[in-house]
C-alpha cells in the first residue's frame, strides 16, 4: 500500500472516531456522559439537544449507521490503515459485535418485513372510529401509537424536554410538531425508540402499562390516514437525470435532450398545493385541451378527457424551519430546515401537457393530483441510509456546492400497477440515488433569490428513473410516449392508465428483516371523467 492511498483512506474517515476519543468517551461514561465506545457509543450529531435521553437509546443509530458503512464502504480498512497493530485488533473487535448483533428489537411483535420497525419510527397523522378528530402518531409494526394518548397517559414524563411543548401532539397536522425543529425531532424519535424497545431503559412508560397501551396502541387496521402537514405551498424539480434525458430523447432527440442549465441548477416549477392527497385518494381523469393532430398543418383543438394518463415516481421532503423574505437558506443550513420524506406520485396528463407546456410549462396536466404516502419518515431514521446521488460532470456554483456531504438516499423504489381484473404486475424497480440534485440542493437554490419558506411546504424530487426499460419510473419513458405496450399479468397490456387501474408506489431502506426503514404505500385509483356539456 503506498503512503498516497492510505493518506487517502485516512481523510475518507475523519468522521469516525479515534481510540482517543474513546477513551474519552470511557472516561465521560462514569459523569453521567455516554457509554464507551466498544458497548453502545452514539454516532454524534449535529445541534444536539444535550442530557435528554439515556445512552443506551442512542445505540440504534450507531448499529445502524456503521452496519451500512462498513457494508458498503469498507470503511473498517480505510480508517486503520495507520492504526497500531493492537488498536486495529481491538477497533475490528468492536465492529465484529456490530456485525454479529440482531437487528435491535421491541418488546412489541413485529412482522421482521415490516416497514415500521423500530429503526424507524415515522411521523403521520391518524382518527378512528372513537376518536374522530386527527391527531399525531407514528407507525410501529402494524400499529399506530397514538401520540395524543401518549402524552396524555404521561407517555413523556421521561423526557423532560418536550413536556412543555405536548400541545403538538393535539393538533390535526405535523405542523406545530415540525416547527419544534430537528434536534427536538431527532431526541422525540429516539425516546420513542428506548421506550419500544426490548429490554430497554423505559419499561415502566408503555410496556408495563396496560391501560396505557390500550389506550395508545391502535391497530393500523383501525387508522384512517390523512394529509400529514398542511401544506402551504408546493415545488416539483425535475432532478431525475435519466428520467429528464429519456423524455428530451423522445420530443427532442439525443443531441439536445438536455437543456442546457439541466446540470447547473435543480429547474423546478410552482405546484399546486390544494391537490396534494394523502395515500388511498381517489384521483378523477382530468380534462383538458388536447392537439388532435400534431403532425397536421391547421391545428385541431378539442376538449377531451385524457388519453394519456401517466404516473411520476417520486420523492417529496417537507420543510420545517421557516425562511425569510429576502434571506437565502445556506447550502450548508438546509438540512437543518428539513423535515422528513414521502413517497410522491406527481400524476400527469402527457397529452394535455404537449399542448399547453410552452412556453411556462405545465398547468392543467399536472395541477390535477399529487398523491403522497401518509408517513412522514423523519431525515434522522434515513440519515443511516445516506450515499451520493448521480455524479454531475458540471462544476456547480459555490452556494450550490455540498463539498463531498452525502445528501441522497439509499431507498429501493418500486411501481405497481393493479388492473381492474385485480391481476398486480410490478413495473418499475429503481432507486433514490438515480438523482442529479439534492433536497438541500433543492432548497439552496429555491431561497437564493430571497423566495421565503414555511413550516409545511413541500419539495417534490422530479420522476426518479434508472437506465433499463424496467428502472423507468413513467410509462411515457416505458412506452415511448404510447408507441410500444407494457404487458401485464394476465395478458393485459398498457401505454398508460385507464379507468379503474390502481397505482401502488413503494419505498424501502435497508434489507435486513427486522431493521427496514420504509415509507408504506403511496397508492391512487383512477376514476372516470366527468361527462361535461357546453
Amino acid at each position: 500500500m503506498d503512503s498516497s492511498g492510505c493518506e487517502q483512506r485516512k481523510s475518507t474517515c475523519q468522521s469516525f472516531p479515534s481510540k482517543a476519543d474513546a477513551n474519552r468517551r470511557q472516561e465521560k461514561a462514569g459523569e453521567g456522559g455516554v457509554v464507551p465506545l466498544s458497548t453502545t457509543s452514539p454516532v454524534p450529531t449535529s445541534n444536539a439537544v444535550p442530557g435528554t435521553l439515556d445512552a443506551s437509546s442512542r445505540r440504534i443509530k450507531l448499529i445502524a449507521k456503521w452496519r451500512f458503512s462498513f457494508r458498503n464502504h469498507s470503511l473498517a480498512i480505510r480508517f486503520t490503515c495507520k492504526w497500531p497493530r493492537t488498536d486495529r485488533l481491538e477497533f475490528y473487535k468492536i465492529i465484529l459485535r456490530i456485525f454479529t448483533m440482531p437487528p435491535l428489537k421491541s418488546w412489541l411483535k413485529i412482522d421482521p418485513k415490516s416497514h415500521f420497525s423500530i429503526h424507524n419510527i415515522p411521523f403521520g397523522i391518524i382518527s378512528t372510529t372513537n376518536a374522530a378528530q386527527p391527531r399525531p402518531a407514528v407507525a410501529i409494526g402494524s400499529y399506530a401509537l397514538d401520540l395524543h394518548a401518549f402524552a396524555h397517559g404521561n407517555g413523556f414524563s421521561k423526557l423532560s424536554i418536550v413536556q412543555p411543548h405536548q400541545a403538538v401532539f393535539s393538533q390535526p397536522t405535523l405542523n406545530a410538531f415540525a416547527s419544534l425543529g430537528r434536534p427536538i425531532h431527532r431526541v422525540v424519535r429516539e425516546y420513542l425508540q428506548s421506550v419500544l424497545l426490548e429490554n430497554g431503559p423505559f419499561p415502566d412508560v408503555l410496556q408495563q402499562d396496560d391501560h396505557l397501551q390500550k389506550a395508545a396502541l391502535v391497530p393500523l387496521e383501525q387508522c384512517k390516514l390523512h394529509l400529514p402537514m398542511q401544506i402551504g405551498d408546493y415545488t416539483d424539480f425535475y432532478a431525475g437525470l435519466n428520467h429528464a434525458y429519456n423524455v428530451g430523447v423522445l420530443f427532442r432527440g439525443p443531441q439536445n435532450a438536455l437543456q442546457p442549465n439541466y446540470k447547473h441548477l435543480p429547474v423546478g416549477y410552482h405546484g399546486r398545493a390544494s391537490s396534494v392527497v394523502v395515500s388511498n385518494t381517489p384521483i378523477r381523469r382530468p380534462t383538458g385541451q388536447i392537439l388532435v393532430n400534431p403532425a397536421a398543418e391547421k391545428k385541431e383543438i378539442i376538449l377531451s378527457p385524457c388519453k394519456k394518463l401517466d404516473i411520476e415516481l417520486e420523492l417529496g421532503c417537507f420543510v420545517c424551519k421557516p425562511s425569510a423574505l429576502g434571506e437565502p437558506v445556506s447550502i450548508e443550513d438546509a438540512p437543518e430546515h428539513l423535515f422528513g420524506v414521502v413517497l410522491m406520485n406527481d400524476w400527469s396528463a402527457r397529452d394535455i401537457q404537449a399542448w399547453e407546456y410552452v412556453p411556462l410549462g405545465p398547468f392543467n396536466s399536472k395541477n390535477f393530483g399529487t398523491t403522497i404516502s401518509p408517513w412522514v419518515v423523519l431525515i434522522d431514521a434515513l440519515e443511516p441510509f445516506a450515499t451520493s446521488g448521480l455524479e454531475n460532470d458540471t462544476e456547480l456554483l459555490p452556494y450550490l456546492d455540498e463539498k463531498g456531504r452525502k445528501s441522497h438516499y439509499a431507498i429501493d423504489l418500486t411501481f405497481s400497477l393493479t388492473t381492474p381484473s385485480g391481476k398486480t404486475t410490478t413495473l418499475t424497480r429503481t432507486s433514490a440515488t438515480q438523482l442529479l440534485f439534492s433536497f438541500p440542493q433543492m432548497l439552496a437554490h429555491h431561497t437564493i433569490g430571497g423566495c421565503p419558506f414555511n413550516v409545511g411546504d413541500l419539495l417534490g424530487s422530479g420522476t426518479i428513473s434508472g437506465k433499463t426499460r424496467a428502472e423507468k419510473g413513467a410509462l411515457l419513458e416505458q412506452t415511448e410516449n404510447g408507441k410500444t405496450e407494457v404487458e401485464l399479468e394476465g395478458g393485459e397490456k398498457r401505454k398508460f392508465l385507464e379507468d379503474g387501474d390502481v397505482v401502488t408506489l413503494s419505498g424501502v431502506c435497508g434489507k435486513e428483516d427486522g431493521a427496514l426503514v420504509g415509507f408504506g404505500d403511496c397508492v391512487g385509483r383512477i376514476e372516470p371523467a366527468l361527462q361535461l356539456e357546453f
